[in-house]
């Protein structure tokens, strides 16, 4: 059932489900997730039953302000305080270190925990509700609202086709971030991004004075984290990466034949098959982030076999986007 996530009867509504156990729906810049109260175990078990997600896949733990970090991590390093401030609320997950009573289910049997503080108005609302109940709900687990390794939902409609009616879903609209937030590891001393987003490396460096290490730079006990396995992110197309020249070439030997096939790029192309579907990729890595997992549906829903995509640059601004679709080729 979708409810309009502006009402506040909906926002109450949505905040009691959370405290009796129930799972949600819930709209953020980033995408839609599928929450939970995060200290309510037998609540966390449901997320990863109905998603399919494998137990010690860890999930984020969503919080109102940067207030609730206490209720849940026991330290907090003078550089993760530095983002704290920089970017939240917002699209930033930092991993540190967990208290042992805290968001067991949610952290795969790790010492640590993902926290955010999204800043999308809908899931703010719905924290803070959470925060006023009696018992209050602190935290929120919530991954993205699909099928375990399937393309995230950016629309209120996209989580009702994965999980039915009986699925209470807030509607906030459409995602305005549109991938998954950046997250950064913070309990080995120093910054090291595990998940690139919109939040970039620079933005980063700019914010804590520590340009963030990658996770081969430093691979020693590194934590597990959301959406960072190697195939993810996947339509039931098979998606292949190409640059213009390699996409040309192969629309070229197709000629007129081609059938069942989405080219999504960047870089002008000739295509004369009608069974192939040519959709223009914004110049923009932001503008591409947000409309990317609702290019990938939309091929599915035409039937697409075969989906073609340029490769984005390889600048700071685009990895997230990169990093999003090289988990979706490696899924085929």
């Amino acid at each position: 059932m979708i409810l309009d996530g502006t009402l506040e009867a909906s926002v109450q509504a949505a905040a009691l489900a959370l405290q009796q156990g129930r799972l949600l729906g819930l709209p953020t810049e980033t995408v839609y997730g599928l929450a939970a109260d995060s200290d309510n175990d037998a609540a966390v078990a449901q997320i990863f039953a109905a998603k399919g997600r494998p137990a010690n896949h860890p999930l984020i733990v969503h919080v109102a302000d940067a207030a609730a970090i206490t209720r849940y991590a026991r330290e907090v390093p003078v550089f993760a305080q530095q983002l704290i401030d920089a970017f939240w609320p917002g699209p930033l997950t930092l991993i540190l270190p967990r208290l042992p009573h805290a968001a067991k289910a949610s952290t795969g049997g790790q010492d640590s925990v993902g926290l955010r503080c999204p800043s999308h108005p809908v899931a703010h609302a719905v924290l803070q509700a959470c925060q006023q109940l009696d018992p209050p709900v602190w935290g929120v687990s919530a991954p993205s609202a699909n099928k375990f390794g399937r393309v995230s939902p950016t629309t209120a409609e996209h989580v009702a086709s994965e999980f039915g009616e009986e699925l209470l879903v807030l509607d906030g609209g459409a995602c305005e971030v549109g991938i998954e937030s950046t997250i950064v590891d913070c309990t080995r001393g120093v910054p090291v991004l595990l998940r690139p987003g919109a939040i970039t490396r620079d933005d980063i460096a700019r914010a804590c004075g520590q340009r963030p290490l990658s996770k081969e730079e430093l691979s020693t006990n590194t934590p597990r984290a959301s959406g960072t396995l190697l195939a993810h992110y996947a339509p039931n197309a098979k998606v292949r990466l190409m640059d213009a020249r390699q996409l040309q070439s192969a629309l070229d030997i197709l000629g007129s034949e081609g059938k069942n096939i989405a080219v999504y790029h960047r870089s002008p192309l000739k295509c004369t098959a009608k069974g192939i579907t040519l959709r223009a990729m914004p110049q923009q890595a932001l503008a591409t982030a947000r409309e990317l997992f609702g290019t990938l549906r939309d091929f599915d829903e035409i039937g697409a076999q075969l989906i073609w995509i340029e490769t984005p640059p390889d600048t700071a601004d685009w990895e997230g986007v990169r990093d999003r679709l090289q988990r979706a080729a490696a899924a085929g």
